[in-house]
Formats: C-alpha cells, sequence, structure tokens
C-alpha cells in the first residue's frame, strides 16, 4: 500500500500528475490511497484504478494539531509500506510515518510555494533539511527543482531523483493540416467546442490565443490580458482577427472579469471555465500561453506540445526545460508585458514559423514525455526503497 498525502484533491498539476500515475500503475504492482489534508473535489471522479480509497481530513485554516489525530489514525488503519507526501503543505506528515514500523517515506517537489516562487526562503529550507534524515528520498519533478533541493536546500544527492511527468499522447493529438499547407488553422477548420460564444473565431484569418490553468495569482493570466491589449492598442486592425481563451476556474476570475471590461477586451476574451474537453480547446488554439510567476513542470505546455501548438512561456521553473527558445516556441521574461507582446505578435505574424514549431513540440513530446515511462520511474523508486529489484509476476499489491 501507497498512501498519497496532499493538500487537496482539486484542479491542478500536481493532482493531474498523481491521478494519472494511480490509474496508468499495474494493479497487481501497489495498492493506492489518496489522504487529502482538506478535502476532495471533482477532479477525483478522473480516478480510473480499482479500489483506490480516497480520505478526506478536513484541515481547518492555520495549525490544526487535530487534523495530525486524524491523520495518524488513518495511518495506522492502512499501514502502508510508503507514505508519499507531495509539496510543501504536506511535507509536515511524514513525521508520522515514524511511528509505522517499516515504512518507507518519499516526498515530492512539485514547484515552489506561492509565497516562496524563487525558493529563497529560509524557513522553508530549513523546515525541508531538518526533515531529510525521516525522508528516503526527495522526488523533483523538474531538474531545475532537483538542482535546488541539492544546492540551496542542502539535500543529499543520492537522496533525489528528478522524475518528469508524461503525457496522455492517446488523448492529446496534434491536429494536422494538409501536405504543405501553412495556413492558419482557422482556413482548414476549427474543432468545435462546446460553449465557444457564436461567431467568436468565425472571421477570416482569425488567431487565437489561449492558455490553460487556475485563475490564481501565480498563473498570471493578468499579464496575457495586458499584452493581448498592447497588441491591439498597436494594431487596431487586429481587434477583428484577434481572440483569446482563458481556460480553468479560480479565485481570481472576478478580478480578471473587471480586468477584461477596464480594457475593453470582451468580444475578444472568452473565460471558459473549468472545463473535461481539453483536447478539443487546444485544438481551437494557435499559439498556447503560459504566464506564470513559477512552475514545476507544466502537464498544460506538455499537453498544448503534444496537440501541435507552438508555447510562448515565462523563463521561469522547468518551462526552459519543456520550451527550446526559437524551436517549440518563445520564452519571455516573468511579468513582461511589453516581451509577451512581442512574442505573441511574431507568432501571430507568421504561422508558418508556428507550424515548424509546432512539430519540433510534437517530436518533443513523443520523445521525451510519455506517461508509461514516468510511472516506471516512480514504480523503481518504490520498488528500490522496499528492496524489490524485480516483482513476481503473480505479486497480488502491497
Amino acid at each position: 500500500m501507497i498512501a498519497h498525502v496532499i493538500y487537496a484533491l482539486g484542479t491542478g498539476g500536481l493532482e493531474n500528475g498523481l491521478v494519472n500515475i494511480i490509474n496508468r500503475c499495474p494493479p497487481d504492482r501497489y495498492r493506492h490511497a489518496i489522504i487529502c489534508l482538506t478535502r476532495s473535489e471533482a477532479f477525483a471522479g478522473r480516478i480510473t484504478a480499482p479500489d483506490v480509497e480516497v480520505i478526506e481530513l478536513h484541515k481547518k485554516p492555520g495549525h490544526d494539531p487535530g487534523m495530525y489525530w486524524r491523520l495518524w489514525r488513518v495511518l495506522r488503519r492502512l499501514r502502508p509500506a510508503i507514505v508519499h507526501t507531495r509539496n510543501l503543505a504536506a511535507l509536515e506528515t511524514q513525521l508520522l510515518g515514524l511511528l509505522l514500523t517499516g515504512c518507507k517515506r518519499v516526498h515530492g517537489e512539485h514547484g515552489r510555494d506561492i509565497s516562496d516562487l524563487d525558493g529563497s526562503n529560509r524557513k522553508y529550507r530549513m523546515l525541508r533539511r531538518a526533515l531529510q534524515p525521516l525522508i528516503h528520498r526527495f522526488i523533483a519533478v523538474s531538474r531545475d527543482l532537483s538542482a535546488w533541493l541539492v544546492t540551496s536546500v542542502g539535500i543529499r544527492p543520492d537522496k533525489v531523483v528528478q522524475i518528469y511527468n508524461g503525457v496522455a499522447q492517446d488523448r492529446f493529438v496534434p491536429c494536422t493540416l494538409p501536405a504543405g499547407d501553412t495556413a492558419t488553422s482557422a482556413s482548414v477548420g476549427r474543432v468545435a467546442v462546446k460553449g465557444m460564444p457564436a461567431g467568436f473565431c468565425d472571421a477570416p484569418g482569425c488567431r487565437v490565443l489561449g492558455t490553460v490553468g487556475r485563475l490564481a495569482a501565480v498563473k498570471d493570466q493578468r499579464t496575457l490580458l495586458l499584452a493581448l491589449a498592447e497588441l491591439l492598442d498597436a494594431s487596431p486592425q487586429q481587434r477583428d482577427i484577434l481572440r483569446c481563451i482563458l481556460v480553468g476556474d479560480g479565485p481570481e476570475r472576478q478580478a480578471l472579469q473587471t480586468l477584461i471590461a477596464e480594457l475593453g477586451l470582451q468580444h475578444c476574451v472568452w473565460m471558459a471555465g473549468d472545463r473535461d474537453d481539453i483536447p478539443e480547446l487546444l485544438a481551437s488554439m494557435d499559439v498556447f500561453v503560459l504566464p506564470s510567476l513559477g512552475e514545476g513542470i507544466s502537464n498544460t505546455v506538455l499537453e498544448a506540445m503534444a496537440s501541435g501548438l507552438p508555447v510562448v512561456a515565462t523563463r521561469v521553473g522547468g518551462n526552459p526545460e519543456l520550451v527550446e527558445d526559437g524551436v517549440t516556441g518563445l520564452l519571455v521574461p516573468v511579468g513582461d508585458v511589453t516581451a509577451l507582446a512581442n512574442a505573441l505578435q511574431t507568432l501571430i505574424d507568421d504561422p508558418a514559423q508556428c507550424e515548424q514549431m509546432a512539430h519540433a513540440a510534437v517530436r518533443r513530446v513523443q520523445r521525451d514525455f510519455d506517461w508509461e515511462r514516468t510511472v516506471a520511474s516512480y514504480l523503481q523508486v518504490y520498488d528500490d526503497l522496499l528492496g524489490r529489484s524485480r516483482l513476481p509476476e503473480s505479486m497480488d499489491g502491497t
């Protein structure tokens, strides 16, 4: 049994990765339970693996000693062979693993905390370093996070394993154009998307920018909207052909709606909300944009690349490990509205370059980011910790 401890099971990259790993793990290898320190949301419905218990501890805001007692009772009942926590919010719960005889402890770093995007917070680094003796393996989803754990936090290199997320290449597939055709997707017909405003991207030569992610400050959709306004102010003729789709929901929704109104962008921005048809939405875009203030490894960038989209992303975290500047997309500084606007205009003006980048992105994803490889890497960590270099085919799960 592997007990995965996370803050909440909602829409997000960490949660998406966890669910994908569990769903794709051979059922005879390990049993899984997900322990949510707070709550589980509708996202839990994406778990298709059999017999996965999802447990909610309903942690109160701030320090909640009762949550630790509830967690201990759950762990004592489950008796996991491995406790696998993820990100800072769950790190301290590793202390309870000491009370479980023979239990191995794994901690995953999927991205730095919103209040510590550059990883410089001394308190947080000291916490990780202090708990290092209790944790058998740290798993980092990017080389950036792996190097930070070793050089800045002080984690022993032999305890750190770097494993990239994968992408569902059977679900996210490139939209192909006729051979030799470098026209925009508008000229060959866009994928119909439920709920899209009538006529939203029907104009000849229409170019659609888009982003997918939680509407939260760290994702910085605000800078994308400001860049879009700058583009339209500089070239008013683009008002009829330039469109933007924001996919996702979250605490910044109202502020973003207000900004859209203030900038006069109501006609060209569609806030699509939380969706389960992401492949279709990506297929309706020409350029994918990720203006985040910080990232571990972005699942949405991988999905966009697998869908055959050039990506414009900020040069932070693991983004440069995915987006090769000038080859699969363009990288821009964090929070730089003008730089983002210029990068977007470059791709808007050059559909042929977009197509070249799209093909390069698909090749990169198909070569390096497969979920089966990711799952095998996680299983190898678990097997090594438990001394199982090779599991028998008939094993009925642990």
